[in-house]
């Protein structure tokens, strides 16, 4: 299967051969041990280190599960009429699919998939960047790309990448995706990133996006079993990235906008109940890059994702990062 895609999750080799992810997890160790593939978080890819990087066959399917409750997660905090940026990406492709029911958008993307996705919703505006095609992501990329988004400013930036770490942040494998990913970043008031439970822990080549420089992270709840995923979370949630976690399990519904934050102790952000379907939000220190104010209250320990409070289907339990 890593032959065959490129990459694989734990999950989907779990599902396909009807094993524990425990089983498969040992299985993989010893195939590494051969030198037959390259464990990354939550899965397995071809051997080839930081500078590999799979092309978009490969990546469509890799945790396409995930990516959906990701999608599905992150298309509630777009509201009508704003202005916003999406990068190129699998995740920000499916991420483009639900944002075509939202009137008065205006997405501007460097991806020929993410602008695909929208060709036929007649309520939202798509602006491409220009720059060199990169068939492997099917991005716009280099000098072009980077100068078509100079003096653009938009209220958010959707980004994903090949690896997220609360030391570096989000990274590629890519330089000229990594340098168009900065450029998108430098137009947006706040950075949401896009990024399954298989890509936390992973480091790659080029940082794009520096840890506090993140808003949000959209994400999907690990394995019971994958402690690294776990401590990864507590890290970012530590440095004031906000989590929102997804149930992969979650039956899709119909999008719904952010509800509004409601008042309490300490500063805006604290307190606040928000609704999501299918996921968990876990508000951080930080609501946006100009409002880095005021400590939240002490909460509860992420360590552990499995660990989340006992909560029926669709509601939401709200968290904050752990004090230091």
């Amino acid at each position: 299967m890593v032959r065959a895609n490129g990459a694989v999750s734990l999950r989907e080799l779990a599902r396909v051969v009807q094993t524990s992810e425990v089983t498969v997890r040992r299985d993989v160790r010893a195939l590494e041990a051969e030198g037959l593939l390259d464990r990354r978080h939550g899965g397995a890819v071809l051997p080839g280190g930081f500078t590999r990087e799979s092309g978009f066959p490969q990546k469509s399917h890799l945790a396409t599960a995930e990516k959906t409750a990701i999608a599905d997660l992150a298309a509630g905090f777009v509201e009508e009429g704003e202005a916003i940026v999406v990068g190129a990406g699998t995740t920000t492709q499916e991420l483009a699919r639900r944002l075509a029911r939202v009137p008065g958008l205006t997405v501007v993307t460097n991806s020929l998939l993410v602008a695909q996705a929208l060709a036929h919703a007649n309520r939202v505006e798509v602006v491409m960047t220009g720059g060199t095609l990169r068939g492997s992501n099917y991005a716009l990329v280099g000098s072009g790309a980077e100068q078509s988004l100079q003096g653009l400013r938009v209220t958010r930036a959707f980004l994903s990448g090949s690896g997220l770490t609360a030391e570096r942040g989000l990274s590629t494998s890519n330089m000229l995706s990594a340098s168009v990913d900065r450029a998108l970043v430098q137009a947006a008031a706040e950075v949401v990133v896009l990024a399954d439970h298989t890509k936390l822990g992973t480091d790659t080549m080029f940082q794009t996006v520096p840890t506090d420089v993140i808003t949000r992270l959209v994400t999907d709840e690990p394995p019971t079993d994958d402690d690294r995923a776990a401590t990864e979370l507590q890290a970012l949630a530590d440095q004031g990235v906000q989590l929102s976690v997804a149930s992969a399990a979650a039956v899709p519904g119909e999008r719904q906008p952010p509800e509004p934050p409601s008042a309490g102790p300490g500063h805006a952000g604290a307190g606040r109940q928000q609704q999501r379907r299918g996921g968990v939000t876990l508000p951080g220190q930080r609501g946006n890059r100009q409002n880095n104010g005021g400590s939240p209250g002490p909460a509860p320990s992420l360590r552990g994702a499995a660990a989340l409070p006992d909560q029926a289907p669709g509601r939401v339990a709200d968290l904050a990062p752990r004090r230091r």
